[in-house]
């Protein structure tokens, strides 16, 4: 059935019970040799198959794109947590690391940032590298890290002497550089509740702390659509003033558009060549 797939055109099949569906996804992504994205109507379905997809082929690169789990307008932003998980995934379907995408098909319908945004705010240094330590608390606040006094979450930073604690965006441990003068002398990682090193790391990369851009430039973008598309006087408007003040307000993620001279979609992501399965009633849901 597969060879015989065209693109444009579908094949249905019934859904199997249990973990039948991620055994056949695991088989489906394994024979065809590209990619596959697995577009879910349900969202607690999707977290399932991403979990039991890898007990049926380890070797599948899986990755889970989730939820903000906020409503438009609400008063807070994402948990850390998810805006990590989801950077970590869109920086891995940039590099061709995906094998299987697993993302709720309500999610799959938000615009995202631009493939290069990603490209222009990821870096990364290794040990023996040169480090500026003015310099990377510019290019950590450029890409939205948090400094504070002790690191405990994704997306801050903190600097003591020539001790330099960083939890990157996508990572699951926080890391703590130790310099000699500006050398990198050594990275390793280290538990956020005790604070104690567990184990040497050679190279560590740099998510951006959100899904958006907060230069200089981005902002001046951000307040003339603003202007352009909200009616009345922009300065009474709390967002216009706080992004103006470089204050990433509580809830921003849903003016990301304004941020951007254009979006993308997640199949901007996405090879040409990939399969695309969805799961469930997704019209319904959508």
């Amino acid at each position: 059935t597969l060879a015989a797939l065209r693109p444009g055109q579908r094949y249905v099949q019934p859904r199997p019970p249990g973990s039948g569906d991620a055994c056949l996804l695991a088989g489906l992504a394994r024979a065809a040799g590209r990619p596959l994205a697995a577009l879910c109507a349900d969202p607690l379905a999707a977290r399932r198959l991403a979990d039991e997809i890898p007990l049926f082929d380890p070797d599948l690169r899986v990755r889970f794109l989730p939820d903000w789990e906020t409503l438009p307008y609400d008063g807070f932003s994402p948990h850390q947590d998810l805006i990590s998980e989801r950077l970590r995934t869109l920086h891995a379907l940039t590099q061709g690391a995906v094998d299987v995408l697993i993302v709720p098909v309500t999610t799959a319908l938000y615009r995202l940032a631009p493939t290069a945004f990603l490209a222009a705010y990821t870096f990364s240094f290794r040990q023996g590298d040169t480090l500026d330590e003015a310099k990377l608390r510019e290019q950590l606040t450029l890409a939205s890290y948090s400094h504070v006094t002790q690191v405990t979450a994704p997306g801050e930073f903190s600097i003591r002497g020539g001790l330099i604690d960083l939890f990157p965006m996508g990572s699951v441990l926080p890391y703590r550089i130790d310099l000699f003068d500006r050398e990198i002398e050594s990275i390793r990682s280290f538990d956020v509740d005790t604070q104690r090193s567990l184990y040497p790391v050679r190279e560590i990369e740099l998510l951006p702390g959100r899904e958006f851009p907060m230069d200089e430039e981005s902002r001046g973008r951000f307040r003339s659509r603003f202007r352009e598309l909200f009616e009345g006087d922009p300065s009474r408007a709390l967002p216009y003033k706080d992004i103006g003040n470089g204050i990433a307000f509580a809830g921003v993620e849903y003016y990301l558009p304004l941020f951007f001279e254009r979006t993308a979609t997640l199949f901007d992501y996405l090879p040409a060549d990939a399969l695309a399965v969805t799961l469930g009633d997704a019209p319904a849901a959508i």
